[in-house]
């Protein structure tokens, strides 16, 4: 299903469960459709009593895209946030998050409880200190605050995911650079096979190819300053999952989320790195339904 926000971007989402459980957006990470959300997991949010929705981001998926907008390379964004500057870009998370909102009121829902994996942690971040009085809850997941001093990416990792990508066009070599991705950040504690990722992205791939995005939204992130300040005065009640192997976005960011906000409770998923494999999912379901249907959050 197609919405189209005020601002003439277009968000195609999915609803799962009773449309009048109380709602849980879903918001995923950089350069990820939201089918990334596992199918299962959405199920069994949504037999725990939620009313599922999640959504594409602009510019992945089958969202809108910005065809031909050109984005500073990575190395000249990230020269800049090292030297104090936030060049231009195309948009930002705030803009990112503001779609969000917009989706709510497509949707005519004034306050959801809110999800984010990644990057989409990051969105839902935004979107809880800039629309405070739309989130009900807020659940970071593998995601981090932008705080400088936190440890980067593991090198190996950093340089093929974002110095090495193959070239716009190349199925067999997008295919084969994120099946690689996919066993460099996965969950050593909880394994999948070769197979089981190279059908994971091969979905992805056959349901919207556009890898041009990616680079738009990783600007967006590497100009976004530092969150933590706004996360101290937050009041919705907040719950953050990290993986304690998550060699992307370290644990010590987790913690550190944790740690600014207010009452957040943390959970630190032992073997778990920077995905949501399969055996990862019904304790996903069951942190995630029982922050959103608690009573605190339940009464914000």
């Amino acid at each position: 299903m197609k919405a189209r926000l005020t601002s003439g971007i277009e968000l195609e989402y999915e609803e799962f469960g009773d449309p009048s459980a109380p709602p849980l957006v879903l918001i995923m990470g950089l350069g990820t459709q939201m089918i990334a959300w596992p199918d299962p997991l959405c199920e069994s949010l949504a037999a725990a009593g939620l009313r599922v929705i999640r959504f594409d981001n602009r510019d992945v998926g089958l969202s809108t895209r910005l065809d031909g907008v050109r984005v500073p390379g990575v190395v000249k964004l990230q020269c800049a946030r090292w030297m104090g500057r936030r060049p231009a870009v195309p948009y930002t998370l705030e803009d990112m998050a503001q779609d969000a909102a917009h989706l709510l009121d497509a949707l005519e829902i004034p306050a959801a409880h809110v999800a984010g994996a990644s990057m989409g942690g990051m969105i839902a971040q935004v979107l809880a200190i800039n629309h405070p009085q739309r989130v009900r809850s807020l659940c970071s997941i593998m995601s981090t605050t932008g705080a400088g001093g936190l440890p980067g990416p593991r090198a190996k990792v950093a340089w093929h995911m974002f110095l090495s990508r193959p070239k716009p066009g190349d199925h067999a070599a997008y295919i084969q650079h994120t099946v690689q991705t996919l066993r460099m950040i996965g969950s050593p504690g909880f394994p999948q096979t070769e197979d089981d990722w190279r059908a994971l992205v091969e979905r992805h791939v056959a349901r919207a190819y556009y890898p041009e995005g990616f680079r738009r939204q990783l600007a967006a992130v590497l100009v976004s300053p530092d969150r933590s300040p706004a996360l101290e005065k937050l009041t919705a009640p907040t719950l953050v999952i990290h993986g304690s192997e998550d060699p992307l976005i370290r644990p010590e960011a987790g913690r550190q989320t944790a740690a600014v906000i207010p009452g957040a409770r943390l959970e630190m998923i032992e073997g778990m790195g920077h995905d949501m494999a399969p055996d990862l999912l019904p304790t996903l379901s069951d942190l995630m339904a029982g922050h959103a249907l608690s009573g605190a959050a339940s009464r914000h």
